[in-house]
This record gives structure tokens, C-alpha cells and sequence, in this order.
């Protein structure tokens, strides 16, 4: 079956320039987001388009990563597996810190308030400081995260937008090298660190539209 040319050389291009798409894939849907904020648009929809501008890029870095074996980093199954379990343990234990503060706010106040009958408020209240806290934290801890990968994606494929030598295990899509081309193009660690920090950035306020009433 024979291709259309169009798509073939769209193909082509992206296999020979990753890095140079995954750049143009992530300024188009960001300011898609900037519309989105300037217009107001719905919460979901900023989401959606902060996980449509990370895709390319934390897609290709997620493979690249959990394919580096241990080996090549010192007690490290894989690089990616390493600072993702860390980062996840360090938000469930802010958020359990978060919601343990809380509960002994609404406690000592209990008594208080119990002659107004307003012991949910304290909790209302308790809760929507949360929700503006712990995304910001979160926020940090990801940005954290997402400069630590970078800076390990520069240890493996370099600067380079297709490396001729990297440290990539040759496993990871052998048998399809435009694939593997593609992949390490844009596992790149700038592209990475810029799209990643924007959901540092954006991820808070995107999150502040939450709300919990009672």
C-alpha cells in the first residue's frame, strides 16, 4: 500500500528534526493555554491542554529513563522509577501532613464553635487552605523533579538534537530505529525542563479553580 506523500514526508521531516516538532508542538498548545487563561475558559480544558503541551516531550523522557538500567547510575534500577517514587512519597507525605494539620485545627476549635454549630467551617475552611498549598508544594517538588531528570538526560543522550553517540540502552526500539530516533530527539533535556517547568508554573492556578463546599 502506498503512502500518501504528504504524511510521508511529514514523517520524514519529524524523524530527521524531532526536537524542532516537539519545539513547534509545544508553542502551539501553549498559547492555546494562554487563550484558554486570558478567555477564562473552563479548568478542565487548561488541564487538558497542560497535558497535551507535556506530552511529546515527558512521553519520550519517561521511556528514555526507565530504559537506562542500573548500571549506568550508581544503586538505581532506573532513573526515572528512582525520582518519580521520590517525588510521589514526598506529596503524599505533604499531603498527609496537610490533612493532619487540619484535623487538629477543626479539634482545638471544636469546642468554640460547637455553641454556633460551625464545625464544618473550620474543616471548609482547613480543606481550601490545602487546596491552595499543597499544589504550590507539589509544584516545587515537580519542578525539582522535572530539573533532575533534565540534568540525567543530559548525562545520557547529551545536547545534541540527535545524538551520534548516546548511553541509551540499544534495546529500546532496536528493531524500529526512526522510532528510537524520534524518541531520543525529543527526550531532549531543554525541551523536557521547559515544558515540565510550565506545569509548575500553571499547575497551581489550574488548580486553585477547585473548590469544596459542604
Amino acid at each position: 500500500m502506498r503512502r500518501n506523500p504528504v504524511v510521508a514526508h511529514v514523517i520524514d521531516s519529524i524523524t530527521r528534526h524531532p526536537l524542532v516538532w516537539g519545539v513547534a508542538w509545544s508553542l502551539v498548545f501553549g498559547a492555546a493555554l494562554l487563550v484558554a487563561v486570558s478567555l477564562d475558559w473552563h479548568g478542565l480544558i487548561d488541564w487538558l491542554l497542560i497535558g497535551l503541551l507535556v506530552l511529546p516531550s515527558t512521553f519520550a523522557t519517561v521511556l528514555v529513563l526507565a530504559a537506562t538500567p542500573r548500571s549506568h547510575f550508581e544503586e538505581m534500577s532506573s532513573v526515572f522509577s528512582h525520582f518519580f517514587v521520590r517525588y510521589l512519597a514526598l506529596v503524599f507525605g505533604l499531603a498527609a501532613w496537610g490533612l493532619s494539620v487540619v484535623v487538629g485545627a477543626a479539634i482545638s476549635q471544636s469546642i468554640q464553635l460547637a455553641a454556633e454549630q460551625r464545625e464544618d467551617e473550620i474543616i471548609g475552611i482547613g480543606l481550601d487552605l490545602m487546596l491552595v498549598v499543597v499544589p504550590v508544594v507539589a509544584a516545587v517538588l515537580w519542578a525539582a523533579f522535572v530539573l533532575r531528570c533534565a540534568w540525567f538526560l543530559v548525562r545520557v543522550r547529551g545536547w545534541a538534537e540527535v545524538p551520534k553517540g548516546d548511553r541509551v540502552p540499544a534495546s529500546l526500539f532496536e528493531a524500529r530505529p526512526a522510532v528510537r530516533r524520534i524518541v531520543i530527539g525529543l527526550a531532549h533535556p531543554a525541551l523536557f525542563a521547559a515544558t515540565g517547568l510550565v506545569v509548575a508554573l500553571a499547575g497551581p492556578p489550574a488548580a486553585g479553580t477547585l473548590e469544596i463546599t459542604f
